[in-house]
């Protein structure tokens, strides 16, 4: 599963660098978020790989610390998942200004505005977590260095209003995005139903839809992680985070290859000029 979340990411990365008619702000867009679950998977999955062939289960302060960086992939993948969902508004709605208002410079700017902003998230959230005292052993008994279960090892009296902290700031960005990605579809669904014919209505939809698939799925678990009750039979952050962190990256590139027939007609022929170039 690693090894296919690593391949077919790059592929769908490699695709859209090499093949000039998908330089194109969706094909940008997408292109980033494959770069971005890649380096989330590869922060998080090796370490899992250890600790799955280690009879030592568990992970120390340094290490966790190595790795606390992460969830800056998490947010750069919700910014990019959002301003995703904003070209799809555009493309549907106002599809005449298109060019303009998702020129190259633009969408450029919109990505690197991403990544900025996750790394600004990411570096803050760490910055506050660390500035805490940590009492007994500090041994976490998990490969992944979950913000929430980290914070368990904190002791002192301002160590429960920077839990609260942390988790406001993870929910505001998270509901954040989510806002406005259902914001755009509510444009897009008023959109679509102005269009008579039921091909023109599905024709439509299709190209939004493996964007909403992936929406549900990312934001379904980072809610569960950040916003289930707490409470002796829930279901443990780390499990959900693990859960989350493997198969997200996993599923994005089948959804995205398989829901859009331009992409997928492109890696046939690209894998086709690579490796058959005499059958032509």
């Amino acid at each position: 599963m690693y090894l296919f979340t690593l391949l077919g990411n790059l592929l769908i990365m490699v695709t859209i660098w090499r093949e000039h008619s998908l330089h194109t702000p969706m094909y940008l867009f997408l292109c980033a978020l494959s770069i971005s679950e890649i380096l989330f998977t590869v922060a998080v999955t090796p370490r899992m790989l250890v600790y799955m062939l280690s009879t030592h289960h568990s992970i120390t302060f340094v290490a966790c610390a190595s790795q606390m960086f992460f969830p800056t992939f998490g947010f750069t993948h919700s910014f990019l998942l959002m301003i995703m969902g904003y070209d799809c508004y555009v493309t549907i709605c106002h599809p005449a200004c298109y060019n303009v208002l998702m020129s190259t410079r633009d969408c450029a700017r919109l990505v690197s505005w991403c990544w900025a902003g996750g790394s600004v998230m990411g570096m803050m959230v760490t910055l506050i977590v660390f500035h805490l005292t940590f009492c007994g052993s500090n041994m976490i008994h998990h490969f992944l260095c979950h913000v929430l279960s980290f914070l368990k090892l904190a002791c002192g009296k301002e160590t429960a209003s920077v839990t609260m902290g942390v988790i406001l700031v993870c929910v505001t960005a998270l509901l954040g995005c989510l806002f406005l990605i259902v914001l755009s579809y509510l444009f897009i669904v008023a959109a679509i139903l102005r269009i008579s014919s039921a091909e023109g209505w599905h024709k439509t939809f299709s190209t939004c839809v493996s964007h909403l698939i992936i929406v549900v799925v990312h934001h379904g678990f980072t809610s569960i992680i950040y916003l289930k009750p707490k409470g002796p039979h829930s279901m443990d952050s780390n499990t959900m985070a693990t859960t989350y962190t493997v198969f997200t990256p996993f599923l994005s590139p089948i959804i995205f290859s398989l829901r859009n027939k331009e992409l997928k007609s492109t890696i046939k022929k690209s894998f086709h000029r690579t490796f058959c170039p005499l059958s032509s």
